[in-house]
């Protein structure tokens, strides 16, 4: 019987050493603010359901500097998170061809991108105009 130990490859960290997989676990981390977000939307929701005095103890608890803190943390997140989103989608789907050529990475993440700061213009000016 030989007394060599079979080879076992360290776990812990080797991530770290390779700036693609950094950057992607950071992606995937922003993710867990994106899911709180989602819950305290959700909750806002069930609060809405219960009835007036749910929905203004819901609205109280948004103005509390704790929750704008949270809030200001999550916009930062979710901005990276989506940063990263639309520079990975060029790698992912399929090849865009216009006109013979085939569309540049740029030109999908910045598409991307453009199509959301609009949404997100329309958006905000929908939400201006019901609260005047």
């Amino acid at each position: 019987m030989s007394k060599r130990r079979p080879y076992t490859r360290p776990m812990a960290g080797w991530w770290r050493k390779n700036p693609f997989f950094v950057e992607y676990m950071i992606h995937e981390g922003t993710a867990l603010f994106v899911a709180a977000y989602g819950v305290v939307l959700l909750i806002g929701l069930v609060c809405l359901a219960q009835g007036e005095a749910a929905w203004n103890g819901w609205l109280a608890a948004m103005k509390h500097p704790l929750a704008v803190i949270f809030h200001l943390a999550v916009l930062a997140m979710m901005s990276y998170h989506s940063w990263t989103w639309f520079k990975i989608m060029p790698k992912t789907m399929p090849p865009v061809v216009i006109g013979g050529k085939r569309l540049a990475p740029a030109m999908i993440t910045g598409g991307g991108l453009a199509v959301t700061a609009v949404a997100s213009l329309v958006l905000l000016g929908l939400a201006w105009g019901l609260t005047r």
